[in-house]
């Protein structure tokens, strides 16, 4: 059983170092610099073919910055950047993100966002951006998005080109092998959508892609909220950084939900395969478990300390009310000595009008010091009396028993016998408070079928109330779309990326919903990718690399000014570029028209028609 109690890790973000680029990144000519901008997580590294630079992202970091409006009258707001928060659980509430669902809405933040990558990848030309930039872009983006990055991109930063592709077909590109055809239906699910992308011959079929808006956070949200009910006890505990966890290590996809609910209620099942989540709680005693000794020894230390502070009070006021006497008892010296220019100022700057109100004053005072010096002299003999009587904390009934007659010991030996087997009740509390209660057993969350439940909303949604279809129904609309000869092609090659496919047992329960869509004997094929997280990143650097001298899919500055800032240049892994058309007005129909036929019974009267 200890081999199944898990803890949380809870690890805190190490802030990015500021990164020294090494020269190959400048010379000959500044390389491109990839970043994939993804909703979930940023990922940020420079495109070279050179072997001195680093083949994989040199920043990765969440997708959250966190703007603090600063305390009054000290420093300004101050913002923080992705793993420079530390752990995103205090500041929950302040976390801001540039994106809504998968798309980026929120320009201010994306400008943070790539302000803290060119920061600390150590982006050293003035004024600029001189590299290429390779950013990634949602399915069908919206054409205001990408006017706004573009727009950011080239007037902000200065960047002399730029190119848009999809993070999924990237991933896609980036695993294809020798023998694989360049069809194929990609499944992507990542942080907050699940989409499904067909791919003929090489290109994007635009007009059939789905959505799902599904994904990790959905599920992790799910799982909190499943969780919560679960242990109301701990529901400050159970936070959203810990449900990601327990997504990314615990949780798997059921091949058959209503079968592995079955397994799950079984006794032994349940035993076997369940997870102890064990929440960080702290081993001190609680306050019923301390003897009657240690109570009352709490208590004497407690009123030791209201005793000093209180006698610490009392000095301060008396020593403020002595100054206050005495320089009341220098202005009446004043008067009797009769100088009285400097008693009427003294007088003024008291504010008192007369020498009665003077005498007044000087009396309340006199009379506050000496109570306040009583009270300390009573305080500090009461302190004395207290030390002693606190001695003989314990009775002592010795006293008690010498008074006692022989014939009232005689008769208390008669009832004895009675009082013989409830001696060891009394006692029997006190001996059993330790070993009831186990502290660290009620701090765990027991995984049953929690870990099945939170990930099976992206095949069925309606789990969490959502009225959409699952991936197996949208992936059967998709290919219902398109004619037998070309769904048999698309079936050889489904892809699965994302960081939300990673959980185990999906690519059985893709093959077996493939099994019940296809027809009898046919046959297809399910992959999945290497590394679903990274493989976008590593596309689009391979992308870069080979297209780096090439006008193929760059958009320059002068495509931007003069096609605007939602122009895109297609490519291999980019989305289908459709431009804005304004609809034509309309011809206004002729004034003069020819009369039409009076309908038989009405009227001539063009007022009555």
């Amino acid at each position: 059983a200890a081999a199944r109690v898990f803890a949380f890790r809870d690890a805190r973000w190490a802030p990015d170092p500021v990164l020294e680029p090494s020269v190959a990144v400048r010379s000959p000519q500044p390389v491109p610099l990839v970043i994939d901008n993804g909703s979930f997580q940023t990922r940020a590294g420079w495109a070279s073919a050179d072997p001195t630079v680093a083949a994989e992202p040199l920043l990765r970091f969440r997708s959250l910055a966190a703007r603090s409006r600063g305390a009054r009258g000290g420093a300004g707001a101050e913002t923080q950047v992705g793993n420079d928060l530390g752990s995103p659980e205090p500041l929950r509430w302040l976390l801001r993100s540039p994106f809504d669902r998968n798309v980026p809405v929120q320009l201010e933040l994306q400008e943070l966002l790539f302000d803290h990558v060119f920061q600390r990848l150590g982006v050293s030309s003035q004024g600029c951006v001189d590299h290429p930039v390779v950013l990634t872009e949602a399915v069908c983006n919206p054409l205001y998005s990408r006017q706004m990055m573009s727009e950011l991109l080239f007037e902000c930063y200065q960047v002399p080109k730029v190119s848009y592709g999809v993070d999924s077909l990237y991933s896609f590109y980036h695993n294809r092998r020798q023998h694989w055809p360049c069809s194929g239906l990609v499944i992507s699910s990542g942080y907050q959508c699940t989409h499904i992308l067909p791919v003929l011959e090489g290109r994007l079929d635009a007009k059939n892609c789905k959505r799902i808006n599904l994904g990790g956070c959905q599920a992790a949200v799910y799982l909190q909220r499943l969780l919560q009910l679960k242990y109301p006890g701990h529901f400050a505990a159970i936070t959203l950084s810990r449900m990601e966890e327990i997504l990314h290590e615990h949780s798997y996809i059921a091949e058959d939900y209503i079968e592995e609910l079955q397994k799950w209620r079984s006794p032994e099942y349940y035993e076997k395969n369940m997870h102890k989540m064990q929440l960080p709680f702290s081993n001190k005693l609680l306050g019923s478990t301390l003897s009657s000794e240690e109570k009352q020894e709490r208590r004497q230390q407690q009123l030791r300390r209201l005793q000093e502070l209180n006698a610490r009070r009392r000095e301060e006021k008396l020593q403020l009310d002595q100054e206050r006497l005495d320089r009341l008892l220098y202005i009446q010296e004043l008067l009797e000595d009769g100088q009285m220019d400097q008693f009427h100022k003294a007088m003024v700057e008291l504010n008192m009008d007369s020498a009665e109100e003077l005498q007044s004053y000087i009396n309340k005072l006199s009379l506050s010091v000496e109570q306040t010096k009583q009270k300390i002299l009573q305080a500090e003999v009461n302190i004395e009396v207290d030390v002693v009587d606190s001695k003989p904390e314990t009775p002592d009934l010795d006293p008690l028993g010498s008074e006692q007659s022989l014939e009232d010991v005689e008769s208390i030996n008669e009832f004895e016998p009675l009082f013989a087997e409830e001696q060891p009740e009394v006692e029997k509390p006190v001996a059993a408070v330790q070993p009831v209660f186990n502290l660290a057993e009620y701090h765990q969350l027991f995984l049953g079928t929690e870990r099945i439940r939170a990930p099976e909303i992206v095949f069925q949604p309606s789990l969490i109330g959502e009225d959409q279809a699952g991936i197996a129904e949208t992936m059967h609309f998709v290919l219902e779309r398109y004619s037998k000869e070309q769904q048999a092609v698309l079936v050889q090659n489904v892809f699965l990326t994302g960081g939300n496919t990673m959980y185990p047992g999906l690519k059985a329960r893709i093959q077996k919903e493939l099994l019940e869509m296809r027809p009898f004997q046919s046959s297809f094929q399910v992959h999945l990718a290497s590394s679903p997280v990274l493989d976008a990143w590593y596309g689009a650097r391979d992308w870069a690399v080979e297209y780096m001298s090439r006008e193929e899919g760059w958009i320059t500055r002068k495509d931007y000014e003069e096609k605007g800032g939602e122009y895109l240049k297609e490519h291999c892994a980019s989305n289908v570029y459709v431009p804005i058309r304004l609809p034509k007005q309309a011809p206004r129909p002729a004034e003069a028209s020819a009369p039409s036929r009076a309908l038989p019974g009405s009227t001539s009267n063009p007022c009555e028609q």
